[in-house]
C-alpha cells in the first residue's frame, strides 16, 4: 500500500513538473524572436542600416538555451521555430509593430526612420542593428 501512494505521488508530481506552457506563451522566448523579426525586416528595407549579425545569433543561441533551461527539448524548440502557425502569428505581430511605429511598406525612410530610434533607444531591437 505505501509503494502504491509513493507510486501516485511520483506520478502526480511528474506531470506537474512536466507540464510547461506553450513556448509562444515564455514572454523571453517569445519577446525576442519578434525582437529579431523586427530588427531583420528594418535591415532589409533601409539601405543604411544593417545587422549586427554575431549580436544576432548570440541572442537566438541564448534565447534557445533559456529554452532548455526551462526545460523544453530541442524538438520542442525546433516544431516551435519552424511552425507555420507561429511564422504567421509572428509576421502579423512585427507587421503590427511596423504601422504602429509609422512604417510604410515601399518606404525606405520610414525603415530608416524606425531603425534610428530603436538604436538611438539602446532596446532589445536597436541593439541587433547599426548605421553603416
Amino acid at each position: 500500500m505505501r509503494a502504491m501512494k509513493m507510486a501516485l505521488i511520483l506520478s502526480l508530481s511528474a506531470g506537474a513538473l512536466s507540464a510547461k506552457p506553450h513556448l509562444r506563451d515564455v514572454a523571453k522566448v517569445d519577446r525576442t524572436l519578434l525582437a529579431v523579426g523586427i530588427a531583420d525586416e528594418i535591415r532589409k528595407n533601409c539601405p543604411s542600416i544593417s545587422a549586427r549579425m554575431l549580436k544576432a545569433l548570440s541572442v537566438i543561441r541564448d534565447v534557445g538555451a533559456h529554452a532548455r533551461d526551462l526545460g523544453y527539448t530541442e524538438e520542442e524548440i525546433d516544431a516551435y521555430r519552424k511552425s507555420d502557425v507561429e511564422k504567421d502569428r509572428l509576421k502579423a505581430e512585427r507587421r503590427e509593430y511596423l504601422n504602429a511605429a509609422g512604417v510604410v511598406t515601399d518606404a525606405p525612410d520610414t525603415y530608416c526612420h524606425l531603425g534610428r530610434t530603436e538604436i538611438e533607444k539602446g532596446g532589445q531591437i536597436g541593439a541587433l542593428l547599426r548605421m553603416n
